[in-house]
């Protein structure tokens, strides 16, 4: 079976309307995407928690997915009708012919090579090298396959820096990725905290199928701890808001590594941190900043 592709230039006060009357014309999914993506004008528009969201692109495209059979000319305009346009857009068609949809998302994702010893593996691979620590994971509806930035930069810093027993804080834990790494490095005791439930189920499942013991809460049920590294690959605005409880997990002599931080951000993070750490940009990769530091006695 074949279905066909349609692509609506659209902006900022008309795309999700359109969107939304396409989804009532039939519209089998729908995606808006900026339509410079990849090139010098796409425009950011995901800001920082707690910052007023940016809205859609100034310049978007609607990307909706019908079958075979349905009158595109029809339903463009009648959703061009609804978005309250005085015209029906300009639009393209693309056949998509039918494709095993579940082997061609998992081509896409291959085992990652942390460090010569530490991959990341999804179930239907096999492991390249089955004497390495191997994180079996798959991608899900929590942050953390190992195919960011961020989360490399932090299992890097955890393959390099664990050296048995430790006792370990992952903060906004997502996935469990990096509870389950460094319990695979050798940690003593991981305790992971994020404030979406479906993390905690997601780092529950993916332990348990790693073959290891973390303990995963919400917020307000975790316990007060004080750990010898803490660890936080979140984003620059909550880890300054979370630095003074951060920093009160941290044992003196203890650890602390963030991620989620642009390169052009660290310095404001160093300058919060700095209250409690000796603290400096441990690495960086593709624009991003993972800082490293020591809580002061």
């Amino acid at each position: 079976m074949a279905w066909q592709a349609l692509k609506i230039a659209a902006n900022a006060h008309t795309a999700e309307i359109l969107g939304d009357a396409l989804m009532e014309l039939g519209a089998l999914s729908i995606s808006i995407e900026d339509a410079h993506a990849g090139t010098p004008e796409e425009q950011e528009i995901f800001g920082e928690p707690g910052e007023p969201p940016a809205g859609v692109w100034q310049d978007a495209l609607v990307n909706a997915l019908f079958e075979a059979d349905a009158d595109l000319t029809a339903i463009v305009a009648e959703a061009a009708s609804a978005a309250g346009l005085p015209a029906a857009p300009a639009f393209e068609v693309e056949i998509v012919a039918e494709q095993d949809w579940v082997r061609q998302t998992q081509a896409q994702f291959a085992p990652i090579p942390i460090s010569p010893r530490l991959w990341i593996v999804p179930t239907w691979h096999e492991s390249p090298d089955k004497s390495a620590i191997n994180l079996i994971l798959d991608p899900g509806l929590a942050f953390g396959t190992g195919s960011h930035p961020t989360t490399r930069l932090c299992l890097q810093w955890l393959d390099r820096n664990i050296r048995g027993g430790e006792t370990v804080l992952d903060y906004g834990c997502g996935s469990g990725i990096l509870a389950i790494a460094a319990l695979k490095l050798g940690a003593g005791q991981v305790i992971g905290v994020d404030i979406d439930p479906q993390a905690i189920q997601a780092s529950v499942f993916n332990a348990e199928q790693n073959q290891v013991k973390a303990d995963f809460y919400l917020p307000n049920d975790a316990p007060q701890v004080s750990v010898d590294i803490v660890v936080a690959n979140i984003l620059t605005n909550p880890l300054k808001m979370l630095a003074p409880m951060l920093a009160n997990a941290a044992l003196p002599g203890g650890r602390i590594v963030l991620s989620g931080i642009l390169s052009h951000q660290a310095d404001d993070v160093l300058a919060v941190y700095r209250n409690w750490f000796d603290i400096e940009v441990a690495d960086e990769s593709e624009g991003w900043a993972c800082l490293s530091g020591i809580r002061k006695t």
